[in-house]
């Protein structure tokens, strides 16, 4: 933000004459972390259309501890780091993150969207998201595989990644040596094994969302607890209702 709004729009000088530009970022609902982002989009974009991507909590949590230990970030077991660092949980409590953007914007500017809906049906869901932000076409879903696998994140290293982008290096590696010695060398700087929750905080941390959940379902239409979350997603598509209280 600090980098002003002739840099935002930047990101855009190649869209030429597009009818329809956007961008994205996981931080514009990370609260209590970055509680002005909502006051500047208002203020920067007041007629934006926003798309909010969901998983389930728990899961979104674990990806999230496993992106924060390949940034080094934090180095303990999850269960120490979530006590000294809640905002990791907060950003997966979904009502609670959504709030200030319907009020802000409305619920016919926001469109939820789960990600187990995009992976049991990602031709449908692509339609629904293109049709809310109003394109004109027949979009086609291509599969590029999952970008987002936390459990093959490498952790971060100046070193070895300035040794690694040297101009030459790269193709020397891949021509000489056997990839399974560099998956061999990759898994040095991966996590050696799945972070998992006690079922006493599993339990925990369940019983939080839930009560959260119960929030979104009422806006949704729908019920949600982290029991159902799953089957519940990838079954059908969601909208906000009108007729909605608390928000």
């Amino acid at each position: 933000y600090v980098k002003g709004m002739d840099w935002y729009k930047s990101l855009f000088q190649d869209a030429g004459g597009a009818r329809l530009v956007g961008e994205a970022s996981t931080h514009y609902t990370k609260l209590p972390t970055y509680p002005k982002t909502i006051e500047r989009f208002k203020k920067a974009l007041p007629d934006v259309k926003l798309v909010y991507v969901m998983r389930h909590p728990i899961d979104r949590l674990l990806s999230q501890y496993v992106h924060e230990w390949s940034q080094r970030l934090i180095t303990g077991p999850i269960e120490e780091e979530l006590l000294m660092n809640s905002w990791m949980i907060d950003y997966g409590r979904y009502a609670m993150q959504l709030a200030p953007w319907l009020e802000a914007y409305g619920p016919d500017r926001i469109l939820p969207v789960f990600n187990e809906r995009i992976r049991s049906a990602p031709q449908e869901e692509l339609a629904r998201v293109c049709d809310f932000l109003g394109f004109v076409g027949a979009p086609k879903w291509e599969d590029s595989g999952d970008q987002n696998v936390s459990s093959q994140r490498m952790r971060k290293s100046p070193l070895r990644d300035a040794i690694l982008d040297a101009p030459g290096l790269k193709q020397i590696r891949t021509g000489l040596v056997p990839k399974s010695v560099r998956d061999w060398a990759k898994g040095y700087w991966k996590m050696s094994s799945k972070p998992e929750l006690s079922e006493a905080k599993r339990a925990e941390l369940e019983r939080l969302y839930d009560e959260d959940l119960a929030l979104l379902s009422g806006w949704l239409g729908t019920t949600l607890t982290c029991a159902n979350f799953k089957d519940v997603a990838s079954s059908k598509p969601v909208t906000f209702q009108r007729a909605r209280s608390g928000v």
